[in-house]
This record gives structure tokens, sequence and C-alpha cells, in this order.
């Protein structure tokens, strides 16, 4: 199962708590998941880090009402809208969030078995649509379902194989969705997602049943579409619901 990243389930679970829909300790027990603990660091005001669920309460009183995801990659910028150094390393990193309404972007760093939550000034992005999202991942969906059968993938590769059988279908455990108060249509939408990025993950390791450079080529091009696409859609889906 392809599992949300860190900043997805900050930015939902955290969305979710600044709703009311759950409680901070389950909000802080989600986004910990199997690490052993969060810390954010250099919160303003603050000259310690500070444990994640006291680090919630600390964004909240710095006026931060929301939270968005941001899952860039080099030349992607996706949720990102500057300043320059917020931007640079959260695309190093692929992930971040971006506080609505303290300007606050933390990007997270794996420190052994636990996290530490960067905080930087941040702009607040785009807004990333719903609707045109989820029909452009749809969309890029089929194309690549049938260039991947095309080029034999599954001979080579049985574990995208078995994601493929299930590909069209909502994919992922409930145990790792999106957190109450988010609408079941953005709950499929990142379960799809989800299991597409999964199957990128997979199918990239190699040129599956391509026989030819051409092939492998165009192989690695629709899978680099579908894994755009599939960012852009869970960052629909993270988006604090309306």
């Amino acid at each position: 199962m392809y599992t949300l990243p860190r900043a997805a389930r900050f930015a939902s679970w955290t969305n979710a708590w600044l709703a009311g829909t759950t409680s901070l300790d389950d909000a802080g027990e989600a986004i910990r998941a199997d690490d052993t603990a969060h810390h954010l660091i250099d919160l303003p005001g603050q000259s310690e880090p500070l444990p994640l669920v006291l680090g919630l309460g600390a964004l909240r009183n710095l006026g931060t009402r929301a939270v968005a995801l941001a899952l860039p990659a080099p030349g992607d910028p996706l949720g990102l809208a500057g300043p320059r150094e917020f931007t640079e390393l959260a695309v190093d990193t692929g992930e971040a969030v971006v506080c609505e309404g303290s300007a606050l972007g933390l990007v997270p760093h794996v420190a052994g078995a636990g996290v530490q939550w960067q905080v930087y000034r941040a702009n607040p992005p785009v807004p990333v649509a719903f609707a045109e999202t989820a029909l452009e991942l749809a969309h890029t969906l089929q194309e690549v379902i049938d260039a991947l059968a095309g080029l034999d993938v599954a001979r080579w590769r049985p574990g995208v194989a078995e994601a493929l059988i299930d590909l069209r279908a909502v994919g992922g455990g409930a145990s790792d969705g999106l957190p109450p108060g988010y609408s079941a249509r953005a709950e499929e939408l990142a379960a799809r997602a989800r299991r597409c990025l999964l199957v990128c993950d997979l199918a990239l390791t190699d040129d599956g049943g391509a026989t030819t450079l051409f092939e492998a080529e165009s192989r690695r091009r629709a899978l680099r579409h579908l894994e755009s696409a599939s960012r852009r859609a869970l960052v629909a889906a993270c988006a604090p619901p309306r």
C-alpha cells in the first residue's frame, strides 16, 4: 500500500483539527503514524523545538486557519509560491506544507526514528482546482494503463501487475486515509492518487517490457505524466475542506 506522505498527513489532519472534526490528540497520533516523535523547529517566538501537539497549538495561535499540501518535484513547484529558500528546500525534500493565515511553511526532515518540521516564511500558493484535477487524473490513468499493458510491464514487474489489477478502483487502507470532515469524493481521489503513485514508484525502477529505446522513453514519459497528475490530485484532495 502506498501510504500518505508525511506532509499529506500533516495537512489533512491539522485541517480536521482546526475545523473541529477531530481532536488534537487524534490528529497528533495520525500525523506521527509509525514515527517515534515529531518536533517543530524555529517557530516564531519559540527558542526550543516544540513537540508536535504543542507545535500545532502554537501554529493556531500564530494565526494558522488551514494548511495546504505541497508535493513539488524538480521543474514543478506544485503547491509552492516562494520565497526562494523555502521553495528550494521543499523541492529537494519532495513535500512540504503551507499554513494559511500565518504565512509559514514547514518542511519535514527525517532524523533517526523521528521527524523535524523546519519552519520558514512562506507565501500562500494558488489553490489546485479539485474537479479539474480529478478529471485530469482519470484521463491520464486511462492513457497510461493502455501504454503499460502494451509494453507487457506485468511480465517484468509482478508488483506492478498486481497494482495494475486494481488501479481503476479506490485503493489504500482506511487506516491511512483522510481524516473526518473530508468528503467521500476527496477520500476517493486521494486513494486513487496514492495507488497511481505506487504504480509509478514500482514501474519507474526499470524499463519493464520495453525492447527499444523509443519504447522505454515512451513508457517513462507516460509514467511521469501519471506521476505529475497524481501529485496534483493528492494536493487537491488534501486541501482544506470548504
